[in-house]
């Protein structure tokens, strides 16, 4: 009989335990499955927000009304989203931000659910309002959790992702609602949004730390914000940035179908190529961010300016014409995510009782900027012609460009100055 040797039963039973240590999956960071719920909460805010536009035709037959009067729904929830998102931001900014979250989600549940259940124009316009008015401060709050959980080697790449989330909505969830509309009519694309925000509204409540970093203040405290050069010269660049590309993107399906003279079936692929570009666009947002983004934004208006006005010329060959117009939406939210980090570094570092309201600057004048391009769209489209969009895209982009550069150039100078102290 062999001596039984202690020493190689240690060896084994450590080998059995890293052996077994490798079947059994490590716990996911509580980070992680937070930013899957905040990013499930921006995908039904995408999905909310522009599930109108793959289903106007069917609302209007429904109710008996002009489709043009259905696509009132789009612009009047863009200016409520714009209006209401800093009053109610600066109303609910002191206060716990989790409950407040919450809140503001079962208020946007709400909102579907009317929608859900409305028999008239009316009290489907108030039903829109009242989910526009929420939805602004719901992702101005998501924001603010994103930027409070994630390590900070993350930070970026977590928000890139929240903002993603509509991007992914533009891209699925339209299509995926109008074929909800047509199997079922309308109203079941809105109780399917309203199930879903129910089903993440739970998850948030799950995994979201309960404790408010919020402080107690007044509304001119938050406000005293706006007083800060960074953020003066912050705000307008989503402004001129967005309105810049909407210039065309208002215009783009009518670009493809009667200027490039694609068949329906090719200008239905084409928008979907565009949104995937577009998801893209909020990716690499995130990667630019991680490396001093707002210092790579001059060589992206500088592009993007270029190609506006180049635009028209390209409109004569439908291979680079179509070329130009995916890289437009590769630029098209790659602002986003650095400008955001923007707005959090100077509220976290001297505005600490304003960070819910700085989280949702970038939204707020997103759309305004989005009216705005659509505005100068317009106006060209009346008085020049559609191939002429990407002048008037161009001349935003320019001004982008230069707000940038001065941007730039003060933040360059202020960290000169606090150095020499």
């Amino acid at each position: 009989m062999q001596p039984i040797n202690d020493t190689d039963n240690e060896n084994d039973s450590d080998s059995f335990s890293r052996r077994s240590a490798l079947w059994i999956p490590k716990p996911m960071n509580p980070y992680k499955l937070q930013t899957v719920a905040l990013v499930l909460l921006s995908f039904t805010l995408g999905c909310s927000e522009f599930v109108v536009v793959g289903i106007l035709s069917d609302i209007a037959g429904s109710l008996q009304v002009p489709v043009s009067q259905v696509g009132i729904l789009v612009t009047a929830f863009a200016l409520v989203y714009a209006v209401a998102t800093p009053i109610i931001t600066l109303l609910l900014g002191p206060c716990s931000h989790y409950r407040s979250l919450l809140l503001l989600t079962v208020v946007f549940i709400v909102g579907n659910l009317l929608s859900f259940l409305s028999e008239s124009y009316l009290l489907l316009c108030v039903s829109r309002v009242l989910t526009g008015a929420v939805s602004g401060p719901i992702i101005a709050f998501a924001l603010t959790f994103a930027n409070r959980i994630a390590p900070r080697e993350k930070k970026a790449f977590i928000i890139s992702w929240v903002f993603s989330g509509f991007s992914i909505a533009a891209v699925f969830g339209v299509p995926i609602g109008a074929w909800i509309s047509a199997a079922a009519g309308w109203r079941a694309s809105f109780l399917v949004i309203t199930v879903a925000s129910a089903i993440v509204l739970f998850l948030l409540a799950a995994v979201l730390p309960r404790r408010s970093a919020a402080i107690s203040c007044g509304i001119a405290e938050q406000l005293g914000l706006f007083k800060d050069r960074r953020i003066q010269l912050g705000v307008l660049l989503p402004l001129f940035g967005s309105g810049g590309i909407y210039v065309v993107y208002t215009y783009l399906q009518p670009i493809l179908s009667t200027i490039l003279a694609y068949p329906i079936h090719w200008v239905t692929t084409l928008l979907f190529l565009y949104g995937t570009t577009t998801i893209l666009s909020n990716q690499l947002s995130g990667v630019l961010a991680r490396k001093s983004g707002l210092h790579k934004m001059p060589a992206v208006y500088l592009l993007q300016t270029a190609l506006m006005f180049t635009l028209p010329l390209f409109l004569n060959f439908r291979a680079a014409g179509t070329a130009v117009i995916l890289i437009l939406g590769i630029t098209m939210y790659l602002l986003n995510s650095p400008i955001q980090m923007h707005f959090l570094a100077v509220a976290e570092q001297d505005y600490p009782q304003s960070v819910v309201l700085a989280s949702s600057l970038n939204s707020i004048f997103f759309n305004f900027g989005i009216s705005l391009g659509s505005l100068v769209g317009g106006l060209i489209v009346d008085h020049a012609g559609l191939g002429f969009v990407g002048f008037g895209g161009g001349g935003l982009s320019f001004t982008a460009l230069l707000l940038v550069l001065t941007l730039n150039r003060f933040m360059t100078g202020r960290r000169r100055a606090a150095l020499a102290k």
